[in-house]
């Protein structure tokens, strides 16, 4: 071989060398898509919060004995770990990556073990699983998120322009207003966003995320839908705010309760809601039909948020004590002592430098 051939061998080499590396980084810095009806969160969680997300065996929690900064653990409450700083909300979660709510913050001293955090503005930010490697999609002011296929759809709040829903693809491309109103995303359903009007009506709405259009699906008086299995779950406005399901192929309505309440979440076979009464206020659970309705504990409750193994709630404006029952077995009410002790025991993580926003 001639020194030109040879000269010639070792640019080639070289240039594929640097081609493979190019597209190793390319591929690196590339976020994997979703399938098209992916799901961040339950609906139910989501209208009470998003404190708590639940997939391929890990909880994802807001901690809410240390300023709702961001923690994992497993659903039987074993191995929390904090992961990030900052009050958080909107948890969602699909594939290797966490979407999330955060407020202005994470003051110096916002954690229990009094270390530093990074401040970061008032925004919806994405992670990797243990928290790391955040990058901010859109700084701004939420009132609820879910994760739709591959962008997130969120209310956005603005002091001056006031409520719109926007969406934003989760690699943060393709960032626009979808509507200038006032649209809950959080019920998400194969391919189609349910939920209830709020200004010339308050009808069942499906929006259609592959097109982002409108369609009326039912003309009834409701609130906070909730769609599973062929029916929809809502309070009844007209009729003091009871609880209600409405089947979609039947074209029927059952009541599930006269009682008034204030919020609820389905799960499964079981309903969680707050009555809301001047006397006699309680949590209660249900089955999905309305039937063995049974008290979960007196009081004026909140943030009812539900796993696969508990139901986590607190008392109306009190952040603390966390309060938890079993999802399935009988009502057992105690306090979620595992949060507080791992409050108390982590220091701050230091998650990896933030990627660009």
């Amino acid at each position: 071989m001639t020194s030109r051939q040879k000269n010639i061998l070792i640019v080639s080499i070289t240039f594929v060398i640097l081609l493979a590396i190019f597209v190793a980084i390319v591929l690196a810095g590339r976020i994997p898509m979703n399938d098209d009806y992916t799901v961040g969160n339950t609906p139910g969680n989501l209208n009470n919060g998003g404190y708590f997300c639940e997939t391929d065996g890990k909880v994802y929690f807001a901690n809410a004995y240390d300023n709702f900064g961001l923690y994992s653990m497993n659903p039987d409450e074993t191995e929390l770990k904090k992961l990030n700083n900052g009050a958080v909300s909107s948890i969602n979660a699909a594939g290797n990556y966490l979407y999330y709510a955060q407020v202005s913050g994470g003051s110096d001293d916002g954690s229990v073990s009094g270390i530093a955090s990074a401040v970061r503005m008032a925004g919806i930010y994405r992670s990797s699983l243990k928290g790391k490697a955040v990058v901010g999609l859109d700084r701004c002011d939420i009132v609820s998120m879910q994760l739709c296929g591959n962008y997130l759809y969120y209310e956005k709040y603005d002091k001056q322009i006031g409520t719109s829903l926007d969406k934003v693809r989760i690699d943060k491309k393709d960032r626009q207003t979808v509507a200038e109103a006032i649209i809950n995303p959080n019920c998400f359903l194969d391919g189609r966003i349910y939920y209830n009007g709020t200004a010339e009506d308050h009808y069942l709405h499906a929006l259609d995320t592959s097109t982002d259009t409108d369609s009326v699906v039912w003309r009834g008086n409701i609130w906070n839908p909730i769609v599973q299995n062929g029916y929809v779950y809502y309070m009844d406005i007209s009729e003091n705010y009871r609880l209600c399901r409405y089947n979609l192929a039947n074209d029927v309505v059952e009541v599930l309760t006269n009682d008034r309440i204030d919020m609820f979440n389905v799960y499964d076979n079981y309903i969680y809601y707050q009555v809301s009464s001047s006397d006699s206020p309680a949590l209660k659970r249900m089955l999905i039909d309305g039937s063995s309705q049974e008290l979960i504990r007196e009081g004026v409750y909140q943030n009812i948020n539900i796993t696969s193994q508990y139901v986590y709630f607190n008392a109306f404006n009190e952040s603390t004590p966390v309060y938890k029952t079993y999802t399935y077995g009988p009502v057992n009410v105690t306090t979620f002592d595992a949060a507080r002790e791992a409050a108390l025991a982590n220091s701050d993580p230091k998650p990896e430098e933030d990627g660009e926003e």
